[in-house]
């Protein structure tokens, strides 16, 4: 199975840029399953019923999410009822929506998603991941094999280590939230898929999608700032990793498309 993973998609340059270079990209690498993130996809925080539908739109089969998913609190009710737009399973129970899903790929293949997000320099109490992951996996192998992770975290230690520790469990664990791609995509030796951090689809003239202007006042007057979504070039980073029908990673390929 061809499966493709997109990192965080920071506002209206994000999803403008998406909606140009997804289906290319899609076509190009036979792609049977995309996945992106898009938990900043709404004016750079947080995820609409429309801004989700101009994903789907552009060619995702699932939109997974991290820690502002709650940010727009129409998307409450949108996941309640569309379980292609995941949170994090590791919110207390009881929240709206899923943080995990089996889906149907178009070459046949089932396959499972769970998202959830780190605790390391995180302000929320999230239950923790490695335990949630452990159950989420557990109900997921009697169903797939092939099972995909988004790890949405801050802390680049926290991130390699779940990759360690689910060596094998998973077919593959990509890290999202910094908005940085890192240079460490790997298969582990138990044919895990690995990168700390898939990266960031938005602008790339500002600070992680951000104006740079507005970011570098705070950091020398540490005054608070309104947050504006950085204009400019736009990029679009991702992952590529093609999986045995047994879940084993074969092949993972760092993705990176600039203006």
């Amino acid at each position: 199975m061809n499966l493709l993973f997109v990192g965080d998609v920071v506002g209206s340059p994000g999803r403008t840029y998406l909606n140009q270079v997804l289906p290319d990209i899609i076509k190009s690498y036979d792609v049977d399953f995309t996945i992106v993130n898009g938990e900043n996809a709404a004016g750079g925080a947080g995820l609409t019923e429309k801004t989700a539908n101009e994903i789907f739109a552009a060619g995702a089969d699932v939109i997974t999410s991290g820690n502002h998913i709650w940010d727009r609190k129409e998307i409450y009710s949108v996941m309640e009822k569309d379980n292609r737009i995941l949170r994090p399973a590791n919110y207390p129970p009881g929240v709206p929506g899923k943080g995990s899903g089996v889906y149907i790929a178009k070459n046949s293949t089932t396959i499972g998603v769970i998202n959830v997000c780190g605790r390391v320099f995180s302000p929320q109490q999230f239950d923790c991941p490695f335990r949630v992951l452990d159950a989420e996996i557990s109900k997921m192998q009697t169903i797939t094999p092939v099972i995909i992770v988004d790890f949405h975290g801050e802390a680049s230690s926290e991130k390699i280590a779940a990759g360690w520790y689910f060596d094998g469990k998973v077919s593959a664990l990509f890290g999202t939230h910094t908005h940085v791609q890192t240079a460490d995509d790997t298969i582990l030796p138990n044919q895990t898929a690995y990168i700390t951090d898939v990266g960031m689809t938005g602008s790339y003239e500002g600070v992680i999608g951000v104006k740079r202007d507005i970011i570098i006042k705070h950091f020398l007057t540490q005054l608070p700032v309104r947050h504006e979504l950085a204009k400019g070039k736009k990029q679009m980073c991702a992952v590529f990793c093609k999986i045995s029908p047994a879940g084993k990673a074969e092949h993972i390929e760092r993705i990176l498309i600039k203006e």
